[in-house]
Order: structure tokens, then sequence, then C-alpha cells
């Protein structure tokens, strides 16, 4: 009901519309016609087309060095002739492609690590579908950390390892970190977590759409189709900034008629992935609404792992303005282990802060 989304109270509109005899409505009916026709075509939008993985995105060479059902490993080789003897394991989130991490070469972190003389491996997850529909925290845990991490301890035996994760991914190595530390594998070198949440007791306005009952909506949602929509993950982040994600695009695109611009991090946000039922249902109630991370509830192998167990030197990145990680929530972690921990505060979202 803002008065800025209609035509007869957008002072800026209708002096658009005047100076363009209305031209700027055309535009914007024939941008609606075609946005409504790549929706029912399941197309990306307007502009993604620009935008390629292997030619304008991901382009530090790498390549595939091994894989199983849920992942494919990456091997990035160093650009230097010297390297350093450690390498580096990156663990994005399932809920996004791994090449947010090396978008275009000038924030590409990858890109950035080798010209540093680092030897980079990255996970890439399967997008699931319904044949994924059991998949569960236990098997990210174990098919995809534990099992990349074996694969680098192959590749390069007797090294210690430096993991970063990202988001979910993030979460997901402090569970692993933890259950190393608890059995006395030392095999990791340091942590680093990007936007990634160990500790949900105040997760910020995300909290607002989820509950036991949207939980169990959700779940039943899934049940059909075997795993969780892009779509509705979409839908979720957009009301959480519906005026910088929704409403100003309308705006711009529909009454002013003019296209936003559309850049690499766009494109990458369109590639959307799927989220397999079972794993989704875990982490929404074990974590989100139970807390049994921080808590020291949150089973691995059959016995609960403590965050107080961490002791390696860990980096943090929070950003300023995140609505699905919001930065004190990630900033607890000082709080549940003794770990020398170094915390960057940065501008931006979600993705954009990180990038």
């Amino acid at each position: 009901m803002s008065p800025g989304n209609f035509v007869a109270t957008n002072p800026q509109v209708l002096a658009a519309t005047r100076a363009q005899g209305g031209a700027n409505l055309m535009r914007g009916m024939v941008n609606l016609l075609d946005d409504w026709q790549r929706v029912v075509a399941g197309a990306p939008p307007a502009g993604a087309e620009a935008f390629a993985v292997g030619r304008d995105l991901a382009l530090t060479p790498g390549k595939v060095v091994w894989r199983n059902a849920l992942i494919e490993l990456i091997q990035y080789a160093p650009a230097t002739e010297r390297v350093h003897p450690e390498p580096i394991l990156i663990v994005p989130a399932w809920i996004m492609k791994y090449y947010i991490l090396d978008l275009s070469p000038h924030d590409s972190l990858v890109k950035y690590l080798v010209d540093q003389g680092h030897t980079v491996f990255c996970i890439s997850w399967k997008n699931p579908g319904e044949a994924e529909h059991d998949l569960g925290m236990d098997d990210y845990l174990r098919d995809g950390f534990h099992a990349a991490l074996d694969a680098v301890n192959a590749i390069l035996p007797k090294r210690k390892v430096h993991a970063a994760g990202y988001c979910l991914g993030g979460t997901l190595l402090a569970i692993a970190a933890a259950a190393m530390a608890r059995d006395g594998d030392t095999r990791l070198a340091s942590t680093s977590y990007f936007a990634a949440q160990t500790d949900f007791s105040e997760p910020g306005e995300l909290g607002l759409f989820i509950d036991a009952s949207q939980v169990s909506l959700l779940e039943a949602q899934m049940a059909k189709t075997g795993y969780l929509k892009a779509s509705q993950m979409a839908g979720a982040f957009q009301m959480l900034r519906s005026y910088d994600l929704l409403w100003s695009r309308l705006v711009h695109d529909y009454l002013l008629g003019d296209r936003s611009g559309f850049n690499d991090l766009m494109a990458w946000n369109a590639d959307t992935t799927r989220m397999p039922a079972t794993m989704h249902s875990q982490y929404l109630r074990r974590l989100f609404l139970n807390d049994d991370l921080s808590e020291g509830r949150y089973p691995v192998d059959g016995r609960p792992v403590s965050l107080g167990s961490l002791t390696l030197p860990t980096f943090m990145v929070g950003t300023a303005t995140d609505h699905v990680a919001p930065w004190r929530s990630v900033h607890k972690l000082h709080y549940l282990c003794p770990a020398e921990i170094t915390f960057v505060l940065t501008s931006g979202g979600h993705n954009a802060g990180i990038v």
C-alpha cells in the first residue's frame, strides 16, 4: 500500500509519464509481459543470458578430481611457482551454487587464493531431486565434508587443511570440526566461517517465517515433491527485503519502464538450487527451532558434539545487513568456544557482503 508503488501517487513516475507521454508505461507493460512469459516457460530473468558459467562466471582454471553421489570436488592449481604447503578446502552451502566464491575474475575468492600460491579445493554439491528425498544432515557430513577432506588428504598426504565454510556450509564445518575435536582428529589447521550461524537463539527476521507450524507445513509440501523448491526459498528472502528485492524493482521496471541492471551476482542468484526434504526438516527443527548445536545436544555418530571443544585459529565474517544469518548471531561463536577468533564485520548483505 506504499504510495510509491502506484502511478498516481509516485511523483517520479508522474514526472516521467508527463515527460514521455506515457511511453514509460508502454515499456513497462512490455517488460511485464516478457517477465511473465519467462516465468511461465521457466526461463531465467532478463539479462541472465549475458552470463554463462565457464564463459563469464567460474573462470578460475580447475578440474574435478573426485566425486561421489553427493559432491564433486574441484581442485584449482596454484598460479605461482612456489606454493604454500597446506591446502584450503572451501565448503559452500548447498542452498547455493559453489561458484558464488568464483564469480568474475575481479571478485573471485578462489582466483585471489591461487594467485597467492594456495592450492584450493572446493565442494560442488548435487542439486537434489525427488530421488534425494531421504538425504539428511548426516549424509552431508559424511558424504560431503568428510569425503572431501579424505580426498584432499589422499591427493596431498600428511598436510593439514585450512577449511572455510559459507552459510550453511559453515554450520556444517562447525559441526564437523567439533566432532573431529571430540574424536581426536587433528587434520584441520584452521577454520573460517563466512556468514555462518552456530547459535540460532536469535535468528533475526527469518524467525518471523519459521515456527513449528510453518515447518510442519513445509514438511507436508516437501513430502509430495521430495525437496524444497527454489521458488519457495526465493519468496521467503524477497519478503525479508521486500523493498530492495521486490517493490523497488517493480516500480523501476514496470512504472518507469527501465530495465534494472544485471550483474554477475544476480546471474548466479538466478541459477537456483533445491533442498532435500529430510535434510531441510532436520536443519529447521534441530538447529533453527531447537538450537541443538549451541546447546550441546546435536548428535554426530550417536554422540553429541560441543562447540566448546573448538580450539583451532578461527576467522569469521559477518555482514551488517544480513537477513539470513544476522551478524550478531554469527558473532555468538565467541561465547561458545575458547578458540582465538578474528571477527570481521563488513557492509552489505548475505551474498554481496561476502563477495
